[in-house]
């Protein structure tokens, strides 16, 4: 019997790759995710097998790398960011149930709330919550109460899957939600394309960033009542008294 790898790949670029990741990915017999994340690692593991499937097709994927692992092979399936923090790792254990086979080790990776984070200072020093307002596999009912239950406990926040071609005005529902219980003053900052090439970050409020025009490549901080701007730089006090 094979094993199966959950690897958490980071932003995709190898400097921002956990040693585990690496080892993970070249021990591997196949590679298998979704195809954007494929082409961020093919040319450092060219030997390997490929395969991938389109957005969407998570499930799909799942029972692809668990097949492919029971067949005696060496898997690594990967993520963007980290593998269980919208990642595979919960979908993979699910599909695979109450089996002790093939044996799963999960490998974490950077997530984008501190991938993006230090590209822009410290926007999460403090206690913080990320959402996603992808409404593929929530209703927007419940997004919106989790941005009104953030925002009414003066946590920071980082926004995953902000908008799309499907969901345009998504990011602007979501600051005109946060507005019912923030100023439109909040300083809030995007990164975009997080170790990657076209690296961007840009800085605002909140009221500006409900026109800001993101992408599914973007995160998005929205500070607490305790966050403001420093030299260019965002940044959460942690609150040490000696500051």
């Amino acid at each position: 019997m094979g094993k199966l790898f959950i690897v958490g790949i980071g932003p995709g670029n190898y400097e921002n790759m956990t040693v585990r990741a690496d080892n993970a990915l070249s021990c591997a017999d196949t590679v298998i995710g979704y195809h954007v994340y494929i082409e961020l690692v093919r040319d450092r593991y060219a030997d390997k097998e490929f395969l991938s499937t389109p957005m969407t097709k998570e499930t799909e994927r799942c029972r692809m790398a668990l097949d492919e692992a029971s067949k005696g092979k060496t898997v690594a399936l990967i993520c963007s960011g980290d593998s269980g923090i919208y990642g595979m790792a919960g979908l993979a254990l699910e599909l695979r149930g109450e089996k002790s086979e093939p044996e799963i080790e999960i490998i974490p990776g950077l997530t984008a709330a501190c991938s993006g984070a230090a590209l822009l200072g410290a926007p999460l020093t403090h206690d913080f919550a990320v959402i996603s307002l992808s409404d593929r596999l929530t209703e927007w009912a419940l997004i919106e109460r989790r941005l009104e239950a953030a925002a009414g406990a003066d946590m920071s926040i980082a926004l995953y899957n902000p908008a799309s071609h499907g969901r345009p005005e998504h990011l602007k529902k979501a600051c005109e939600t946060l507005m019912k219980v923030l100023p439109g003053s909040r300083p809030c900052a995007v990164a975009r394309n997080i170790g990657r090439s076209g690296e961007s970050r840009a800085f605002m409020t909140l009221s500006e960033l409900a026109e800001f025009p993101a992408d599914m490549f973007c995160t998005v901080f929205i500070g607490n009542s305790q966050t403001r701007m420093i030299n260019g730089s965002i940044v959460t006090p942690r609150g040490y008294r000696e500051v």
